[in-house]
């Protein structure tokens, strides 16, 4: 039985007819109604909450609704099935601003010493001149474009698509028998196989700019940087947030969400458009003698991404990645050509998904390593992806050995009643007055506050500590309530209020909550946990590590002495820490340009040895003691605990203020 379904609210009108015990989400989505899942549709998060205003409906879960909100009509979205006609509002969701750091990273950018075109670059355009056939010379064209190949540039073995060859004809005729040919080579080797990617007729100036582009597929944000491939220079760079984080927020929710029904093929789609919008964004930015870059003028992509965004990019199932024995259906993705994944490029553009390692070690961390140098390094190192998954790697030139978490996007506000991701009104910063236990606080963009993102969270959880607004468990001191109102008795127990109402831009006050705490806690626990076990698989005491490398967008805005405090990182020398920004698609760019770099990745992959965490039993008494601040053994912080008894000392001699 059919059922009319109306969705209204904020420049929403649209109705579809939908069966019985069908869900409110999948009717939104057959009527083009955009409703967040960023749990992946499991009734986790409470995020797709509506209301039906008239009709019949019924609640699988009512997880995060309270009596009163039922009463109201309220529902989840993902776990509510239709059972009559109904009217249903729903609320303004979530719009997600970037701050994106275009031309300024660019301007960081510079290519490799050693980058030559064209011995570094497997994909080349060459001139061709061919003899016109005759009635004394009838060689067929493809035949006639071979010799030249091989007589003019020493190609033994080319191939060609249909597609090519069809046009193929038409274009030596229009060029006269001189044409431009964009080329896939085979590297060093002059014998290995060539591929036609385009023919253009007539010849092309050789210092034409000639495009790929790199990206990085992150759980989170999405990252492409638009290269000449002449002269290895990026000339444009986008990010944008990955559209699928609207159907999930981690890995493991959008591996739910694309077993069920068509959301695998809805992920593929969604994440194709945000790197196809990227492209066009990318294009946009660049003048090229010519007019304008195209996107179909690009003619080699170098994609990393973790395990599970390039099985989803590609279409392939990801179920397998979830559960044990946790295995990928692929580690080490063919060949593939723009047309095939669904990118705006060239058609026949050259597409490599970089080599990953395992189900949680993906090509975003091998091309990580080689673009931090961890694979050269003399002595020992620990590289760090702090991101939605917490992937880590200890080694040298000579060894190599991984490990992932689950860390969950607490540091990125999932799971925090006031988070929210870094974007303008964020609270960044955080300070406490240790004597009157008053917050200050930083806003991105100035202005009123809207919640709290990562690098504030650590921030507060910090200051929390240290100021004694929370102890070693995470939990609110309740007795310091009589020195300020901002410690309270909250829903869920005691909270910190970090702006009231009347500062903040809802009106309602910011605070910090245990559940909020408990989350965190877990969170920089999993992380900690992870690269503790990985030191002590291979014997290796932290303190003996030479330099700590962050990777990835989040560790560009963290206070390492507060990130130290928390117990989120080790206790090390802030000299022996770095901070590389976004190592997956410098790597990409690495493997980009240079085959011998693309080789090294591949051999990088080889080399690294995967730890299962989840079969570790050390992993999980590592986790347990990570789960105070910073831990339960003190003596692994000393910094914090000399930080601790200098605050305890101000706090008793009040003169001090």
């Amino acid at each position: 039985m059919k059922h009319t379904l109306t969705f209204n609210g904020e420049n929403i009108n649209a109705a579809v007819q939908v069966p019985t015990n069908a869900l409110l989400s999948e009717a939104a989505q057959l009527a083009g109604v955009e409703i967040s899942q960023p749990c992946g549709g499991q009734g986790r998060c409470g995020r797709c909450a509506v209301q039906v205003t008239e009709g019949k409906v019924r609640r699988r879960s009512a997880l995060r609704l309270s009596a009163a909100d039922i009463e109201q009509g309220f529902a989840l979205a993902c776990q509510t099935v239709v059972e009559g006609d109904a009217v249903v509002y729903v609320p303004p969701q979530e719009k997600i601003e970037r701050r994106l750091t275009t031309d300024r990273v660019v301007a960081e950018v510079t290519v490799p010493e050693e980058y030559e075109y064209p011995s570094s670059q497997t994909v080349r355009r060459l001139h061709l001149t061919l003899n016109p056939p005759s009635m004394d010379d009838q060689t067929d064209d493809w035949s006639r474009l071979q010799t030249a190949f091989r007589l003019q540039h020493r190609i033994e073995k080319l191939s060609c698509s249909i597609g090519l060859l069809r046009k193929m004809g038409d274009l030596l005729r229009a060029g006269n028998w001189q044409v431009t040919a964009i080329v896939q080579t085979g590297g060093e080797t002059e014998d290995a196989p060539s591929r036609l990617i385009d023919l253009q007729p007539g010849h092309v100036d050789e210092y034409s700019p000639l495009w790929g582009c790199a990206v990085d597929i992150g759980t989170t944000t999405v990252t492409l940087w638009l290269v000449n491939l002449i002269t290895g220079e990026v000339k444009a760079q986008a990010a944008e947030y990955n559209g699928q984080i609207a159907r999930g927020e981690d890995v493991i929710s959008r591996i739910i969400y694309a077993s069920k029904r068509e959301g695998g093929e809805e992920l593929r789609r969604r994440v194709l458009d945000t790197i196809n919008q990227l492209l066009e964004t990318a294009c946009r930015r660049v003048k090229a003698p010519g007019g304008d870059v195209k996107p179909d003028q690009v003619y080699k992509a170098t994609i990393a991404g973790n395990s599970v965004m390039i099985h989803l990019l590609l279409g392939i199932p990801a179920a397998s990645i979830r559960f044990s024995p946790f295995i990928t259906a692929v580690n080490h993705p063919p060949p593939l050509t723009g047309d095939e994944v669904g990118l705006n490029l060239h058609p026949e553009a050259a597409v490599d998904c970089l080599p990953g390692v395992a189900s949680y070690v993906g090509a975003d961390i091998t091309a990580g390593v080689l673009s931090s140098g961890l694979d050269q390094a003399e002595n020992v190192s620990l590289f760090l992806d702090v991101g939605t998954n917490g992937e880590m790697v200890l080694g040298n030139r000579d060894w190599l050995v991984s490990c992932a978490c689950s860390a969950g996007p607490a540091f990125e506000g999932a799971g925090v009643a006031h988070g929210m991701r870094a974007t303008t009104g964020a609270i960044e910063e955080v300070w406490i007055n240790n004597d009157t236990l008053e917050p200050a606080y930083r806003v991105i963009g100035g202005g009123k506050p809207k919640g709290i993102c990562g690098s504030g969270l650590i921030s507060l959880l910090s200051e929390a500590f240290l100021t004694g607004v929370l102890d070693k468990g995470g939990n609110v001191n309740l007795m310091a309530a009589s020195r300020t109102p901002r410690i309270r008795e909250g829903a869920h127990g005691g909270e910190y209020v970090i702006a009231w109402g009347a500062e903040t831009e809802s009106g309602e006050d910011i605070v910090i909550t245990r559940v909020d705490i408990d989350n965190l806690l877990r969170a920089k626990a999993a992380i900690y946990a992870g690269f503790t076990v990985l030191a002590e698989n291979v014997g290796i005491p932290l303190e003996t590590i030479e330099k700590a490398l962050i990777g990835g967008s989040f560790g560009k805005y963290i206070n390492v002495e507060k990130a130290v405090q928390i117990g989120l990182l080790p206790d090390m020398a802030w000299e022996r820490f770095e901070f590389l920004g976004n190592t997956s698609v410098k790597g990409a760019y690495y493997a980009l340009l240079d085959w011998k770099e693309r080789e090294q990745i591949t051999e990088i992959a080889k080399r690294m040895t995967y730890i299962e965490l989840s079969a570790d039993n050390s992993f999980y008494e590592a986790f347990t003691s990570a789960l105070f601040l910073p831990h339960t053994d003190l003596s692994k912080f000393p910094s914090v605990a000399e930080a601790l008894s200098s605050k305890a000392a101000d706090r008793a001699d009040p003169k001090d203020f």
